[in-house]
């Protein structure tokens, strides 16, 4: 399994993660390793695209704050999760070879 492919993997995990955190609701639960997650797995994803790549950079990390009010902990997690399918849409769409 290439660096590419073990990323998608650990998104899609993470995406598991969080939809099960958040179903617990309530809002007992931190957003912050979520989002410290996410930023990691942002900065591997960069390294496969060249400088010139216009795509990867529309991705920005993600404040790890953790909000108390529940509807702001839902708010955070729910974006964490948008731009989790958005990079896995992206890295599945890279050649195995590195391209774009």
């Amino acid at each position: 399994m290439d660096k590419r492919q073990l990323i998608i993997h650990m998104l899609r995990q993470l995406d598991e993660q969080s939809l099960s955190i958040q179903q617990v609701g309530a809002g007992y639960y931190s957003c912050i390793p979520f989002a410290r997650r996410f930023n990691r797995l942002l900065a591997e994803a960069r390294t496969l695209f060249g400088a010139s790549d216009g795509l990867i950079g529309t991705f920005e990390e993600i404040a790890e704050f953790d909000p108390k009010d529940p509807g702001d902990k839902m708010k955070i997690i729910q974006g964490i999760r948008v731009e989790i399918n958005q990079l896995i849409a992206l890295l599945e769409v890279v050649e195995e070879d590195g391209g774009q």
